[in-house]
């Protein structure tokens, strides 16, 4: 983004320096939350799988509840046949006509038999589709609850820092603004490559801020003059002298404070 004018080296250093103050304050709050955002989203996707299934366990009951109505219902038209052949068996005029009716009243019994096993078995299934019925509704009871709760120590959190972080976000646009696109481009690419974020460093008793390399004199003197960019040959972080360094995190300080 375009800026109205230039900016000197050491106004370039104290607004990416102040840039990394605010960054590195969102990125605080952020890990405050830490991982309850995602816990909440796997807890909320854990919760709707559950209904889910319990859902269909519940409709597969009623399917299994009508396939028995059925059955029974079979079964009485087997018994049906098996009293209408019975009937005929007493006006027959043969033989062969004898054991015809006797072989279809051995066919419906084996029918009902058939379909009285798989009543059993229907039944057995419906008890156990109750027991896991029982123990899923138990568990999405358990995930439920423990939704509940993280989802209102998520919003606790959130009421605490949203208004902070709306406000940081919004710094943080401002001083992006400032910084020329190719040193903006580089802090970016340092904090994504850093474990704790920090772009921008300042020095401490001759080395860069968390780094057990110590700055050549020269080079310490340089940082102090302010007069160009120089990044740690190590780290490859953006340096800047303690004194400025100071300077800006009172400044800092004092807007945090307003909030």
């Amino acid at each position: 983004m375009a800026t109205t004018k230039e900016l000197s080296v050491e106004d370039k250093l104290r607004a990416i320096y102040d840039l990394q103050i605010i960054d590195t304050r969102i990125d605080e709050i952020r890990n405050v939350r830490g991982e309850l955002p995602l816990e909440v989203e796997d807890l909320e996707d854990e919760v709707t799988g559950l209904s889910t299934r319990l859902d269909k366990l519940k409709s597969d009951l009623v399917t299994i509840e009508e396939q028995i109505k059925t059955k029974k219902s079979a079964i009485e038209e087997h018994q049906a046949a098996i009293k209408k052949y019975t009937e005929q068996q007493k006006n027959v005029r043969n033989n062969r006509e004898f054991n015809s009716l006797t072989k279809e009243v051995e066919f419906q019994e084996l029918e009902i038999q058939l379909a009285e096993k798989q009543i059993k078995e229907l039944k057995a299934s419906i008890e156990h589709k109750k027991e896991v019925i029982s123990s899923s509704k138990e568990k999405l009871d358990q995930k439920s609850a423990h939704l509940k709760h993280k989802k209102a120590e998520l919003n606790d959190i959130m009421a605490e820092t949203q208004k902070e972080e709306n406000f940081l976000m919004e710094k943080s646009a401002e001083f992006e603004a400032l910084i020329e696109e190719r040193l903006l481009a580089a802090y970016k690419r340092i904090r994504s490559s850093v474990r704790n974020g920090l772009a921008v460093v300042s020095i401490e008793r001759g080395a860069s801020a968390g780094s057990f390399f110590t700055i050549p004199p020269q080079t310490q003197v340089e940082i102090a003059a302010r007069k160009k960019i120089i990044t740690d040959e190590h780290s490859g972080r953006i340096l800047v002298d303690a004194t400025l360094a100071e300077e800006e995190r009172e400044k800092m300080q004092n807007l945090f404070a307003h909030l």
